[in-house]
């Protein structure tokens, strides 16, 4: 049985909210504190491998994230400078088969929406907006969260808290992890076109990934396919800018797709979009522990990875699932079930973290040692290549067939 006390939830972006609904799936009630004043549609383009699509589609959102999702048939990798293709690796029907859920794109907005209606829908859920974790205090019988609220400093109390804050997590550092985010030298360039003005090699349902010189391109389709979403990633950059809205202009990231290391469709693509948005990338140092008593960090919180495997959300979607069976098993000691959630995760994040990382520096090879790389993939051709990819795509929440790392 569970506890009658709420948990409560610092932040409503995509792990905050799939750890409600999968709380509430487990008898709890949850208050979620955002500090955002409404939900808007941010960001851009994300991808569902199968390990988050199931969590997803286990939770009850299949038909509302099939509305507005894509179901990509492959991966396409592609020599920046020539435009030739080096691997496919396939998706669609093999990846639905080889896994027992689909690999999807779509809007990040898209995804969150389809999180809050089904929040709102929920009785055991209550979704504050306006509100900013600010401090927590520990006792017998749970935890007090503090929250700013405009001028007013307003109490909650819970069973315990999750900091799903992102990034620049409030509740981290009041965890006692104060270090701030590191710079990873990158800047990720993003943009949303209309399909219709892209050509038609690009309209296709494929996730394209472009290698170049300290640089890579992706871009798929999102919203049904009536909208490319295009990412560019730079190396170099030595940005200080938070969050994901600081505006680019068109010019200034054309000039950096040079004639002889581009591919004049690479290049005509990225001409298209009117506006740009910059996100300098961060990462930190993992963590050994990420909870302390009724206290945890989920998502970008406790351990945030570089984007360069597509598994920023996913991972913060498995943590929402092992979280809530980690609490229903344990409801009357959440310190002890928070501690098991934080070593079930920390193995398979640590190593999910580093994969992208070593992604980051493969994708930007150049010269003889990208050429090495082109002849390495072009010789693992796309089935081992999605084979590499085993271990990720095939996890399955507690409780379900499967392990769960």
């Amino acid at each position: 049985m569970t506890s009658a006390r709420p948990v409560i939830i610092a932040g409503a972006g995509i792990g905050g909210l799939t750890a409600a609904l999968a709380l509430a799936h487990r008898g709890f009630r949850v208050i979620v504190l955002e500090q955002a004043e409404r939900l808007e549609e941010t960001g851009a383009g994300i991808q569902l491998s199968p390990n988050a699509a199931r969590t997803l589609i286990e939770l009850g959102l299949e038909e509302k994230l099939r509305a507005s999702a894509v179901t990509p048939t492959a991966l396409r990798v592609l020599a920046a400078a020539s435009g030739r293709e080096i691997a496919r690796m396939p998706l669609g029907e093999t990846a639905s088969a080889r896994y027992g859920a689909p690999y999807w794109t779509i809007h990040r907005g898209d995804l969150q929406a389809a999180l809050a209606e089904a929040a709102a829908r929920q009785l055991d859920v209550t979704l504050k907006l306006g509100m900013r974790v600010e401090d927590f205090v520990a006792h017998p019988n749970g935890i007090t969260v503090s929250a700013r609220c405009g001028t007013r400093t307003l109490d909650e109390r819970g069973l315990a808290l999750i900091g799903a804050d992102g990034l620049w997590s409030a509740v981290r550092q009041r965890l006692g992890h104060p270090e701030p985010p590191r710079s990873a030298g990158r800047t990720a360039w993003r943009g949303l076109v209309p399909a219709r003005e892209v050509a038609p090699e690009f309209r296709t349902p494929l996730v394209h990934l472009w290698l170049g010189r300290d640089a890579h391109l992706v871009h798929y389709p999102v919203k049904s396919g009536e909208a490319i979403n295009i990412v560019f990633i730079t190396s170099g950059d030595r940005s200080n800018a938070r969050g994901w809205s600081e505006p680019a202009g068109r010019a200034d990231l054309v000039a950096r797709l040079a004639a002889q290391s581009w591919a004049p469709q690479a290049r005509a693509l990225v001409a298209l979009p009117d506006a740009w948005l910059k996100w300098a990338l961060y990462d930190r140092a993992p963590l050994r522990h990420w909870s302390k008593g009724p206290v945890a960090l989920l998502g970008d919180a406790a351990h945030p990875a570089l984007p360069f495997l597509a598994q920023g959300a996913a991972m913060a979607i498995e943590d929402a699932a092992v979280l809530a069976h980690c609490l229903a098993h344990s409801p009357d000691d959440p310190g002890a079930a928070l501690r098991a959630y934080c070593a079930v995760r920390r193995t398979r994040t640590r190593a999910v973290a580093r994969l992208a990382a070593h992604n980051g520096t493969t994708y930007h090879l150049a010269g003889v040692a990208g050429l090495v790389r082109d002849i390495v993939m072009r010789g693992l051709g796309g089935e081992r290549l999605l084979r590499r990819y085993d271990w990720i795509y095939g996890w399955r929440p507690p409780g379900a067939a499967g392990q769960v790392e």
